[in-house]
């Protein structure tokens, strides 16, 4: 068998143990109701320009 490669019998085979239903995790426990909000303080030409200079310095 190559890297990576596995013998499909092998999934059959796997044992899961006891798995009981308080094991996993709650999704809910942590949810969250609110806002975001984002201030960027840069105007889109001065992030283009920013791109192209990086962009520039990537190149050269």
């Amino acid at each position: 068998m190559g890297f990576g490669s596995y013998d499909e019998s092998e999934q059959d085979n796997q044992e899961l143990g006891d798995i009981e239903d308080d094991d996993g995790v709650t999704t809910e426990e942590n949810e969250h109701d609110g806002d975001i909000e984002y201030e960027i303080g840069a105007s889109s030409d001065e992030l283009i320009n920013r791109l192209q200079d990086i962009k520039e310095d990537d190149a050269g």
